[in-house]
């Protein structure tokens, strides 16, 4: 008998997550002989229920919601040594892993993708003693993004975030930085640091256009400290994925990492959209780690 999991956060996609979920339930009773179906009320629910799953030994696992509830399944899912597949309907504000998938953004049209959608293993990415599918990011302008109210998400969605980002960069605040990546180790001041699995990050799908969910590696774009007027204009060709001709800009890809502070500051992270640990962070790629429906 077949069974899978579906995993709802109700309060993803500017409150819209209930209007959904009778049509995902009705989609995925027909692909299953029994689904279970969960909704979270608090953080760490979808983590501890997709941990159940594949405790389990579910057939597969399906979650309703944006980043933040798609990394909590993952990080219940990718430490186990059965993982069951792994399918997602986004209903947040980015959906980075969702746009490099090629998964339909609408809520409506990705779940009637499910009953035809093929499977592709992924990598996911592995930081101290959690996991990530998205990205790390590191510095000021990631500390600001990390204060945007719910409020302020489900009036002005992504462009909060990118409001708030602006207000960080004319701050100019730089950090010395320590990394180790693969056999290579260096210091570099920046302002930014971005560790990345796919080509999208905060919704810009051309931020990093060699970054594949399937290639092995972990992606890494460090900003350099640089004046406020040479900023502004490098940013947007950051968005773009147009830093090849400049040296403001550092892109290097590897496996296995470490990133620290040089100075004994406190440095927080953002993984995924919610806060992470704070620096120093042991960083690997598990590649081809876990199994995702995808359209066909």
């Amino acid at each position: 008998m077949s069974l899978a999991v579906l995993i709802i956060n109700p309060s993803s996609g500017n409150e819209e997550g209930e209007q959904y979920a009778l049509n995902a339930q009705a989609t995925l009773e027909k692909m299953f002989d029994k689904l279970i179906v969960k909704k979270t009320e608090k953080a760490g629910d979808a983590k501890r229920f997709a941990n159940e799953a594949a405790k389990d030994r579910v057939e597969a696992v399906f979650v309703m919601g944006g980043d933040g509830t798609i990394n909590e399944c993952v990080n219940g899912i990718a430490g186990e040594a059965y993982r069951p597949d792994f399918g997602f309907i986004p209903m947040g504000t980015a959906n980075d892993l969702g746009h490099a998938l090629g998964i339909p953004m609408d809520p409506a049209e990705a779940i009637a993708m499910l009953p035809t959608a093929a499977k592709c293993k992924i990598d996911v990415g592995k930081v101290n003693d959690d996991y990530f599918i998205d990205v790390i990011a590191i510095g000021s302008i990631p500390e600001a993004v990390q204060n945007v109210s719910t409020e302020q998400k489900t009036k002005l969605g992504f462009f909060a975030y990118i409001l708030e980002g602006l207000k960080a960069a004319k701050k100019n605040k730089s950090y010395s930085f320590k990394l180790t990546l693969d056999e290579k180790t260096f210091s570099q001041e920046a302002e930014l640091v971005l560790v990345a699995l796919t080509n999208s990050v905060g919704g810009f799908s051309s931020l990093l256009p060699e970054a594949k969910a399937d290639d092995g590696y972990l992606h890494l774009v460090l900003l350099k400290k640089t004046s406020l007027l040479k900023k502004l204009p490098l940013l947007l060709k950051l968005l773009k994925g147009e830093t090849n001709d400049t040296r403001d800009v550092l892109y290097e890809r590897f496996k296995t990492g470490q990133v620290a502070v040089s100075k004994k500051e406190k440095l927080g992270t953002n993984i995924d959209g919610d806060p992470g640990d704070d620096l120093p962070l042991t960083l690997e790629v598990l590649a081809s780690h876990i199994t995702v429906f995808v359209p066909s």
